[in-house]
């Protein structure tokens, strides 16, 4: 699987471009899933899903032109025959992974079954902050909101390093870069911390950053 990890979507051409050589075609010829169930376990989850879906956000991805869009409800997949879901996900050509809590999306993406499927699909996966945070090995206690059953902070491991997104934002005036330094130190791999104008581009275990904006990885 090919992934492109952002911070918040689609938010430059750089970053434009390579999802479109990712994708090996245009975007109005291309299929996309969209998946915001970590959003429902944040604050005000719902309406951030509808601006998600509608384009009304400020993280570009549903509004892109696709051929053709659908919801994938993570929590929905647990009760439905699997007949009903993964020939529709092995057939489409890009997951559009919105954020919210990465624990709890990590939770629903091994609960429904997707986390194992994703390692054999021919999509390009594209996460949006938790939704690229969930593809590392853990996010670190700095990001922990929703506990877990079992506790603890790991995610999928789909790729070797984790993610300090939204870097310097705003509206986040806590996402600074000596956080970041503080919670890359706590961390056991290799951590990016990206900006908004900034994605991660892997294939093959081969990672490439691409950015219009500011970066910085630790423990490299």
């Amino acid at each position: 699987m090919k992934f492109l990890l952002t911070s918040a979507g689609i938010k430059n051409k750089r970053i434009h471009d390579t999802l479109i050589n990712l994708l090996g075609k245009p975007i109005s010829e291309s299929s996309a899933l969209c998946i915001t169930t970590g959003l429902y376990a944040i604050p005000g989850g719902a309406g951030k899903a509808w601006q998600f879906f509608s384009g009304q956000s400020t993280t570009p991805m549903c509004e892109l032109g696709w051929k053709s869009m659908g919801v994938l409800e993570l929590t929905a997949l647990p009760s439905i025959d699997k007949e009903r879901w993964v020939p529709m996900v092995q057939e489409t050509d890009v997951l559009l992974v919105n954020g919210g809590d990465p624990l709890y999306l990590c939770y629903w993406m091994r609960q429904s079954g997707l986390a194992d499927l994703l390692p054999s699909l021919r999509a390009v996966y594209v996460g949006l902050s938790a939704g690229s945070m969930v593809m590392a090995p853990n996010i670190g206690e700095y990001f922990v909101g929703w506990i877990p059953p079992g506790g603890g902070d790991d995610t999928l491991r789909l790729v070797d390093f984790s993610i300090f997104p939204h870097l310097d934002h705003e509206m986040l005036p806590y996402n600074t870069m000596a956080a970041a330094e503080r919670w890359a130190a706590g961390m056991k791999g290799p951590a990016y911390a990206i900006d908004d104008e900034t994605a991660i581009k892997v294939v093959d275990g081969a990672v490439e950053v691409v950015s219009e904006g500011h970066w910085k990885l630790f423990g490299s």
